[in-house]
């Protein structure tokens, strides 16, 4: 069986609350279905093929570590797009969600150049919006995860979810993040992935897909990981 290649971009710039966690969490539930990975970590893209890519993924990192991974992301951006468009399944954090798009404005006004895949623009302010997030989705249902983020980011893509408890891509329009083709960005950290299960399984299903590769989606019981999710929103909603 070929084995399913994730890109970990910037895996030293791109980490700032723990993301790598999503990168074991793929590494683990593929394990547990027998489907072999092999991480890539990619800190220089000078001459990068992402022909034998399957999956990528981009963390979140300071606005200064996110403006020099983008100097390397711009370098390869054609065939992100060309990736993204194709449905290659991808997975953005944060400032990796944020660069997608045309631009970053700091809080004092600084215009920093985006990847300009995506329509999307990301505003940030002084005030961040901060805490624990449930989102109903029509996908995959209750989304958890944790939020951190000056940023308020706008865009008219379908979105994972709704947001039940939180703040979402902004303080206003209570939509988080995207779901574009098999393109996944949002703000949730914590990281994401460990703490949804599904999700989790749609990236490494799309990309099995891809590769022509057998996924059983009634492999795995997902008695604990529901209920760890289940004790999370429980809290949170009591608590409203």
């Amino acid at each position: 069986m070929l084995p399913i290649k994730i890109f970990h971009f910037m895996p030293d710039k791109l980490n700032l609350y723990g993301d790598i966690g999503n990168i074991i969490a793929l590494k683990q539930r593929a394990k547990w279905r027998d489907i072999e990975v092999q991480v890539v970590d990619i800190t220089d893209t000078e001459n990068l093929n992402l022909d034998d890519c399957d999956i990528f993924f981009i963390g979140g990192g300071s606005d200064r570590e996110q403006s020099l991974a983008t100097e390397q992301l711009k370098k390869i951006k054609t065939q992100l797009k060309n990736a993204i468009e194709d449905g290659m399944p991808t997975l953005t954090i944060c400032g990796g969600y944020q660069f997608l798009g045309s631009e970053y404005v700091t809080p004092d006004g600084t215009r920093l150049e985006g990847l300009n895949i995506l329509d999307i623009y990301t505003e940030s302010k002084k005030d961040r919006l901060i805490g624990d997030i449930v989102i109903e989705s029509e996908t995959f249902g209750q989304i958890v995860g944790f939020e951190n983020h000056g940023g308020r980011t706008y865009h008219e893509y379908p979105t994972l979810g709704r947001v039940v408890d939180g703040f979402g891509n902004n303080d206003n329009d209570k939509r988080e993040g995207i779901h574009y083709k098999n393109l996944l960005g949002t703000y949730l950290h914590g990281p994401i992935l460990p703490k949804n299960h599904e999700i989790t399984d749609y990236l490494l299903k799309q990309a099995c897909i891809r590769k022509g590769l057998e996924f059983k989606p009634e492999q795995l019981d997902n008695t604990v990981e529901e209920a760890a999710k289940q004790a999370i929103i429980k809290r949170l909603l009591k608590a409203k």
